[in-house]
């Protein structure tokens, strides 16, 4: 009997990539792709600002065929569920009976994702629900996972910290207020290596950029 089929939602940072380790450790699901939202509009993941050449290279790096959802910016929550059916049912159609989700203590996120996928075929997974963040962060860096800071809520963090390599002096120079994994959106991440990836990506800094109350590093492929 082989596996069941699953999609890892991958938003390009460092919860998804160790959620898929995690995943391919535990040998029950086969991963199969890769689902991703990018903002039509800057050709960019949502969110998180990285460019679409190094999307495609972090799921070549993974061995995942990647699946992207488009949506406008701004995009209506309207627009954002349609078009995640579409993905949806489309991921049913191919056998695909699973969903992983990176997400670590948000009850509200996980409650909603619950909701959404109910009856639809796709079961959520969260392989790294409730474990304590800063030791997950750790853990992490310990597995060689290397990644740096996309996106800084401006509000939380200074706008230096855009670019940042996550590792552990980050963690010692994060203030207090701010969770390890930036959970509550301080900040967020592009994965450039670890154990889920067959090669490290040649990722490279670019300028920083302040819009809407976040800072972004722009992120190349060097």
């Amino acid at each position: 009997m082989s596996p069941p089929r699953a999609l890892i939602s991958w938003s390009s940072g460092k919860d998804s990539a160790f959620a898929l380790h995690e995943i391919r450790r535990a040998g029950e699901l086969e991963v199969v792709g890769a689902l991703t939202t990018v903002t039509e509009t800057f050709g960019r993941v949502s969110i998180h600002g990285v460019r679409q050449e190094i999307l495609r290279a972090q799921c070549e790096a993974a061995g995942l065929p990647l699946r992207i959802v488009p949506i406008p910016y701004p995009c209506p929550n309207g627009i954002y569920e349609a078009r995640m059916g579409e993905a949806v049912a489309q991921a049913v159609g191919d056998g695909i009976t699973h969903m992983i989700f990176g997400d670590l203590f948000l009850s509200d996120i996980r409650a909603y994702r619950e909701q959404k996928l109910a009856g639809s075929g796709i079961t959520p997974v969260f392989p790294l629900w409730q474990r304590p963040t800063r030791e997950l962060a750790q853990a992490m860096i310990a597995s060689g996972l290397e990644a740096r800071l996309a996106t800084v809520d401006l509000k939380k963090l200074p706008a230096a910290f855009a670019g940042r390599k996550f590792d552990s002096q980050l963690l010692a120079d994060l203030p207090d207020s701010v969770d390890p994994c930036g959970e509550n959106g301080e900040f967020h991440t592009c994965v450039v290596a670890g154990p889920m990836f067959a090669c490290r990506l040649a990722v490279t800094t670019g300028e920083r950029v302040e819009r809407d109350g976040y800072g972004y590093c722009d992120l190349m492929m060097g």
